[in-house]
């Protein structure tokens, strides 16, 4: 969990802010799994900060969910083109991935458990709408 909310703070997700009056605010909550090694065989814990869709309200917090992952056969593609090309291959171990994409929406958030500041309880996650594309 801490590698993933100072993943989340280093990547300026949201700032706090004072809860605002008559706000729709989602509540965050935390996804965990298991990470394992390609024989099957446990490596270790996962946690995934996620906003609780059930609180959000369409077209007030949210407009549409799409998250972009890469196709097998966009896999296969590469790497029989880097075979044919006798590219070296390197493996790679992804701890934090973020997508890169318009956020459309005002979102206030609340505070992941265990990560709220006690001299700032008030205070909620605050993502405006931004373009993330560098």
């Amino acid at each position: 969990m801490l590698d993933e909310f100072n993943a989340l703070v280093a990547n300026k997700t949201w700032e706090l802010v004072l809860r605002p009056p008559d706000v729709n605010v989602i509540r965050s909550m935390w996804i965990f799994h298991h990470k394992r090694k390609s024989d099957g065989s446990f490596e270790r814990h996962k946690a995934r900060l996620v906003g609780d869709g059930k609180t959000q309200q369409s077209g007030v917090d949210c407009d549409e969910t799409f998250s972009p992952v890469v196709k097998p056969v966009t896999i296969r593609i590469v790497l029989s083109i880097a075979v044919s090309k006798s590219w070296h291959i390197h493996p790679l171990d992804v701890k934090n991935a973020f997508s890169h994409g318009y956020l459309n929406e005002t979102v206030y958030m609340h505070r992941p458990m265990g990560f709220c500041d006690k001299g700032r309880p008030d205070h909620v996650c605050f993502t405006k709408e931004i373009s993330l594309w560098p």
